[in-house]
């Protein structure tokens, strides 16, 4: 009963969250897929279709091992699903290891043994588990993953011994699942949506279970229902922006305060690994950064550097929220970042791609851009792309206002759209707005007032 609990209640949170921000899960499979990682070709083009449907099969499991409905094909597929998120975490963790730890004799073992270089395996911060609304190590992932292929092997075990849920079994299964629910998503990430999109869920199997007893196929019945009520959240947020903003760009946070290193905190130090030869015996030596400043390995000028490794953590520390906003003029390539913060009336339209943006809202921006600069509202486009691309749409969709360059990364965090619509005020995020609803200039100067 423990087992089904824990298991049920935790693939429902877990779902949720994944499916509150479908496009942040999206950019971690590619990252996964990519060809410096598990290089899964197969999968390239597909990433939001695959988080749309593991968000959604996530919370219909759940929901299945809770119901008792189906409970043998149920837990056959989250014993596969937890195998494979396993891997995945499993994968993170020890490689980070073997990157951050190339000159150990087990990684040195391993990488003669399986052909790879330590220091050039792919680098996770995270693996996307709980996305930004409960960041795990991937460490942490990975036991937290363990954990729970213990407990659905058990459920696996005793699965021919698990009969459809009596109206007793129900209250206590969905009872003590929806208090375990609002501990966690209240509790812990301060989100309480889950608490009420799982009470209707579970209001839904309770009286389809009163309706339809005795029916063979009610267990199919109650799993249209719940797919259906899901995939309506899981295609809401993808359509528009997340319902809970859980990072740093949120409505209400200020972007400056996010950049602010706190009094007495230190910030991480990290160091490359030089690959050097030195050019009269032409042996190959590998020195940290780290160590060629700190004994003058520099100085020794026959040795040159043929390899740099990628950055890796040396000492932890604290990092700001925020730490990689930077807005450059696409211009003359110097730092505004400070200067348009400080401005009153801003609003950004935030482009990390202009070649993949959607080009049947360019008409909208550019129309609400000129009530804006109208209203005296400074208007600035954000992108990563480069100055040919940024001067051909600007001429093409008539964008009278500046470009700024900024990384492609913390664009995709600012806002799950692209274009996406941002208004500040001396550097505070007063609303945001998906591609699709565009807000009317009566409601940037309501939110400004």
């Amino acid at each position: 009963m423990s087992s089904r609990i824990l298991v049920g209640a935790l693939f429902i949170v877990s779902g949720l969250i994944k499916a509150n921000d479908t496009i942040g899960f999206s950019y971690k499979l590619e990252e996964y897929f990519a060809s410096d990682a598990l290089n899964w070709p197969i999968f390239q083009g597909w990433e939001v279709g695959l988080s749309m449907l593991i968000c959604v099969a996530e919370i219909l499991l759940g929901v299945a091992v809770l119901a008792g409905e189906r409970f043998i094909l149920a837990v056959w597929s989250l014993l596969l699903m937890i195998v494979f998120f396993t891997f995945l975490t499993g994968y993170t963790a020890i490689g980070n290891w073997f990157f951050e730890n190339p000159d150990k004799g087990l990684t040195q073992w391993f990488a003669n043994l399986l052909s790879f270089e330590p220091r050039k395996i792919h680098y996770f911060k995270d693996c996307g588990c709980f996305g930004d609304a409960l960041p795990l190590t991937p460490w942490q992932s990975f036991l937290k993953d363990i954990v729970l292929l213990v407990l659905i092997v058990i459920l696996f075990i005793n699965r021919k011994f698990v009969r459809h849920n009596s109206m007793k079994d129900n209250y206590t299964f969905y009872g003590i699942s929806l208090l375990l629910i609002a501990l966690f998503a209240g509790g812990v990430m301060g989100w309480y949506f889950p608490i009420f999109f799982t009470l209707m869920v579970f209001a839904a199997m309770h009286l389809m279970r009163m309706k339809l007893d005795g029916l063979a196929a009610r267990g199919w019945y109650m799993a249209i229902a719940t797919t259906l009520i899901s995939s309506i959240f899981t295609w809401y947020t993808y359509a528009h922006l997340p319902v809970k903003d859980f990072r740093p760009f949120a409505i209400g946070k200020n972007i400056v305060e996010g950049m602010e290193m706190p009094e007495g905190k230190e910030p991480p130090q990290y160091k490359v690994i030089y690959t050097m030869q030195n050019e009269k015996t032409g042996e190959v030596i590998q020195v940290s950064s780290i160590d060629y400043l700190e004994k003058e390995v520099w100085k020794n000028q026959d040795l040159k550097i043929i390899e740099t490794s990628e950055s890796i953590l040396h000492k932890a520390g604290y990092v700001p929220p925020i730490h990689d906003f930077v807005l450059e003029s696409i211009i003359d390539g110097d730092d505004y970042t400070y200067s348009i913060l400080s401005e009153p009336r801003v609003l950004f339209w935030v482009m990390y791609d202009l070649g993949s943006a959607d080009e049947s809202a360019f008409e909208a921006m550019s129309k609400l851009s000129k009530l804006a600069q109208e209203n005296n509202i400074q208007v600035y486009g954000l992108t990563a792309s480069m100055f040919d691309e940024v001067d051909v749409i600007k001429g093409k969709y008539s964008l009278f206002f500046d470009f700024y360059t900024c990384d492609a990364t913390t664009l995709k965090t600012v806002i799950r759209s692209n274009p996406g619509c941002v208004l500040v005020s001396n550097g505070s995020v007063l609303g945001k707005w998906h591609a699709k609803d565009i807000p009317s200039i009566d409601k940037l100067n309501q939110l400004l007032k």
